[in-house]
């Protein structure tokens, strides 16, 4: 008789769908009978500079050692990182990206029953990794396609352990200020963990944005998350970190796997943090395709999720089916992100690309639609 290895899975495990990335090139490439060469990716938020000389620097010198297993404690990095934020290395916990962390965070936390609290429109990863270790996921109803803060405290009960708040939001593009974060955080209660992720915060020039690490004295409860890929161009060697307080550092830390992150992520990592030339770049780069995204947007007549980050959502035209579009964009070589699992019917995300990856994609946009 054949065994029905799905009943044997956990319960939390056999109801997930497997998370679905952006469509990498090749792939397409495939499909299509594309050249590589003539399709442009803007669907996973990735930096469309490519990663910083020093980065790349530090990426070859680590080569060499390639046959030997990374430094499990990420020494460099830490100390690199405690010189740019002004943080203790027992505050960190490094992660194979930052969903790393988010991964952590639940496992040491959050037992089968429980629940964790997140917003509409928010990274769909939150849910899945309560949903593995048979925790619920209460989802609030947002407001103008941000964080609802007040209804979210509201919906904090007996069972709740973490409540996730992104800022900015992925995929919409909103932003909470200062002021609203602290009261958000003064209404949670204090056994309630509340983790920051701050993926996309080197992009938002705005003034009332608060950074989360300088929070952390006054909420013990806090856990920030950032990520090497957005900003510093590192997406695919997978590295990002969390800064807490260091008893909630040590627990994340005993369920670290060792060597998650690997020799040449973490020589990237700590180069590319005194990279300031690169960051200033890329911004610059980010402010433009802004502009320009949005210039067109308004030229073709589609409403837009405004953005502090480095994407924006859009409206498909009334009577457009979504789908129809992004298959469409595919057939003209250009990549962008269905955001439907994400509760917004009618819109697209696109990530800001270089000048000229931008044009590619407004022209293939004003040729699906007309």
């Amino acid at each position: 008789m054949a065994v029905d290895f799905l009943q044997l899975a956990v319960p939390g495990v056999q109801a997930l769908r497997p998370y679905q990335p952006g469509k990498p090139i090749d792939e397409l490439a495939r499909e299509l009978g594309l050249n590589e060469s003539d399709i442009v990716k803007l669907a996973s938020n990735e930096n469309p500079m490519g990663p910083g000389p020093k980065a790349l620097a530090a990426i070859e010198a680590s080569l060499q050692d390639v046959t030997l297993y990374p430094d499990g404690a990420g020494f460099e990095l830490k100390k690199a990182l405690c010189e740019k934020l002004g943080i203790k290395p027992e505050q960190i916990t490094l992660g194979n990206g930052s969903s790393d962390i988010l991964d952590f965070i639940v496992r040491v936390f959050v037992n089968d029953g429980d629940n964790i609290v997140v917003s509409q429109h928010s990274f769909a990863i939150y849910g899945l990794v309560a949903k593995m270790v048979g925790a619920d996921c209460i989802q609030v109803p947002a407001v103008d396609f941000g964080h609802d803060l007040k209804a979210m405290a509201a919906a904090i009960n007996e069972r709740t352990k973490i409540v996730f708040i992104t800022n900015p939001n992925n995929p919409t593009g909103t932003w909470l200020t200062r002021s609203e974060l602290v009261s958000f955080l003064n209404s949670v209660p204090e056994h309630v963990l509340v983790l920051l992720d701050e993926a996309y915060f080197e992009f938002v020039a705005e003034e009332e944005y608060p950074d989360g690490i300088s929070l952390l004295a006054d909420y013990p409860n806090l856990v920030v998350a950032r990520t090497f890929s957005k900003a510093y161009g590192l997406a695919a060697l997978r590295v990002g970190y969390s800064v807490s307080g260091p008893q909630i550092a040590d627990l994340l830390n005993r369920v670290r796997p060792p060597f998650n992150v690997n020799s040449q992520a973490l020589a990237a990592a700590a180069a590319a943090l005194t990279d300031d030339d690169y960051v200033a770049s890329t911004l610059a780069v980010n402010r433009a395709g802004l502009m320009q995204l949005e210039a067109a947007f308004k030229e073709l007549g589609l409403s837009f999720i405004p953005s502090v980050g480095n994407f924006i959502a859009f409206k498909v035209p009334e009577n457009t089916d979504e789908n129809t579009v992004y298959q469409s964009m595919l057939q003209q070589g250009v990549i962008i992100r269905p955001v439907g699992n994400y509760d917004m019917p009618g819109y697209l995300r696109v990530t800001v690309g270089t000048e000229p990856q931008n044009a590619k994609f407004i022209e293939a946009l004003k040729t699906v639609l007309s």
